[in-house]
């Protein structure tokens, strides 16, 4: 990467992060939400956001996003609640073991925890910290971070409403590595009312380098884009159990307009990972940008729902 290029995506990220701090202040109504989404989206995709006809799939994710707010969603981005509702729909095998959930960092009784383990917060994304040897683990380190996004509103950086009345609480997870020994790749299902389109391989994530994105059709057939983060120098192979996970993200995005539904594929057993409503917050370029418009074709919007905000000006 030059030097120039350093200095221009350092000036983005500042304009990016001045941006979100913007809309932190703005009153929590449908109108500015459709305002902050609206600055946000010109920035990051370089151009106007249309609300009115939307057809790509970043703009219907905007769209999404304001009309689109049923209650469930709330419990299906809370990583403790979600976990029910997916014993419920495909089976308690699939879940990561839950080692305890607290409010409060200093609740977190650390004699119970085993030698390695995870801690997540539940409300938001990012908020997680690895223990590997719990003799070493700085505790110090990780409260400070943990406490910093117990603070933190996911809801507002992005207007995503699901994560805006999640309660945020810490969860302990199993510590789980696949076969590489030192890291867990996602595997990432874009599915639209029951049915898998497209999926991505995210590798190398504790790696020095960039973590990597590979995105495949259905049927496994490898897709000429990028999106975030690019391509692997080696193209991953096929997961085992790779139908299988293709049948749970069926399962768990019926009725859905869209969701991506993520899991991991460890030592030959499938565990799920999370749902996420809005992959990059619909703020990251597809490339080339036809890709855009063949996702956003998949998603059939569902009748406009009158925003809570809305209903109480009426």
């Amino acid at each position: 990467m030059s030097v120039i290029h350093k200095v221009r995506e350092k000036a983005r990220y500042l304009v990016f992060k001045r941006i979100n701090k913007w809309g932190k202040k703005l009153p929590d109504d449908i109108e500015n939400d459709k305002k902050y989404l609206g600055v946000k989206f010109r920035f990051s995709m370089k151009k106007k956001l249309n609300l009115d006809d939307p057809q790509t799939y970043s703009e219907k994710l905007q769209w999404l996003k304001l009309y689109d707010r049923r209650p469930e969603y709330t419990m299906m981005v809370d990583k403790y609640e979600v976990k029910k509702y997916v014993s419920d729909m495909i089976g308690e095998e699939y879940l990561i073991p839950t080692l305890g959930v607290w409010e409060k960092f200093d609740d977190i009784d650390f004699d119970s925890l085993p030698d390695q383990f995870v801690l997540k917060c539940t409300h938001d994304s990012g908020g997680i910290v690895f223990c590997t040897d719990k003799s070493a683990f700085d505790k110090e380190k990780a409260k400070e971070k943990i406490n910093i996004y117990l603070k933190r509103n996911y809801y507002s950086q992005g207007r995503e409403w699901p994560y805006k009345n999640v309660p945020p609480r810490i969860i302990a997870e199993k510590y789980m590595v696949d076969e590489s020994g030192y890291e867990l790749k996602d595997y990432k299902f874009f599915a639209f009312d029951g049915e898998v389109k497209a999926m991505f391989i995210a590798t190398d994530r504790n790696a020095k380098t960039d973590t990597c994105f590979d995105f495949f059709d259905k049927d496994f057939n490898h897709l000429p884009f990028t999106n975030g983060h690019p391509n692997a120098a080696v193209t991953p192979k096929k997961p085992q159990h790779y139908e299988l996970m293709v049948e749970l993200a069926e399962k768990l995005s019926r009725g859905l307009p869209q969701a991506r539904i993520d899991f991991y594929n460890i030592n030959g057993k499938v565990y799920f990972g999370e749902i996420t409503f809005f992959h990059w917050g619909g703020f990251m370029p597809f490339k080339p940008e036809k890709w855009d418009y063949t996702f956003g074709s998949w998603i059939k919007l569902p009748k406009k729902q009158e925003g809570e905000d809305e209903k109480a000006e009426n």
